[in-house]
């Protein structure tokens, strides 16, 4: 039952994890620059919200964006961390469906608990990936945009970009594998038995009774067989 529970929360962080990386990456409101106070920036349309795919300028009557679409000429923080985020939610598709086909509840032809293992494995290092490539966008875009500009402010978008990146880091490292001791194989519980009760296997007598006992025993029936004969 533990690790269902933890392979249903890892599961579960992953997806969200992948849900706040793809708000984070489609919305333009990562940092909030402005030279001035927050009053003086909206009067004088300073106060300006920059994402990966746009620039916007924020006032009490006016909202509008221009598009960053000069892809060669924007800074290079700006490309990575397009180049990241984008990664990282493209990678999220075939990590919930390797996470997906890893669940006890999920049944697939030929399918067996080694498989389903590897495939948790897989899905859990992508989804570390994910995490990895949010991390490092996340951090780096408001460091580059602090560089080039006053930086004021963090904007939703940032945070969403950092809750799913979290959620990811914690989804992948739980890794949600099934138990070893349900895939051992059968002779391996045979021996692991026998150590355990301190016996030996043997055709002539359980798993669990030592050689000193099943050869005393035969003494003792040859013994009762040969007094039966005379």
């Amino acid at each position: 039952m533990a690790h269902i529970c933890r392979q249903l929360t890892g599961s579960a962080a992953s997806c969200a994890g992948w849900v706040g990386l793809i708000v984070a990456t489609a919305t333009s409101d990562w940092v909030r620059t402005c030279n001035y106070t927050v009053a003086i920036c909206m009067k004088m349309d300073e106060l300006e919200s920059r994402g990966l795919w746009a620039k916007c300028v924020i006032s009490p009557s006016l909202y509008h964006c221009l598009e960053l679409d000069q892809m060669f000429s924007l800074p290079a923080y700006i490309q990575t961390s397009r180049a990241l985020m984008v990664l990282a939610c493209l990678m999220g598709l075939p990590a919930m469906l390797l996470i997906l086909m890893s669940m006890p509840c999920v049944r697939l032809p030929n399918d067996s608990s080694a498989i389903k293992k590897r495939r948790a494995q897989v899905g859990g290092v992508l989804v570390t990936i994910m995490a990895v490539c949010g991390i490092i966008s996340t951090l780096w875009f408001p460091v580059g945009a602090y560089r080039e500009e006053h930086l004021m402010s963090f904007g939703f978008s940032l945070y969403a970009g950092w809750v799913g990146a979290g959620l990811c880091l914690v989804g992948g490292v739980r890794d949600p594998v099934l138990p070893g001791n349900q895939h051992r194989h059968p002779i391996q519980r045979e021996q692991l038995l026998l150590l355990q009760t301190g016996g030996h296997s043997d055709a002539n007598g359980p798993p669990h009774q030592s050689r000193q006992e099943r050869t005393g025993v035969s003494a003792s029936s040859a013994d009762y067989s040969s007094n039966y004969a005379t």
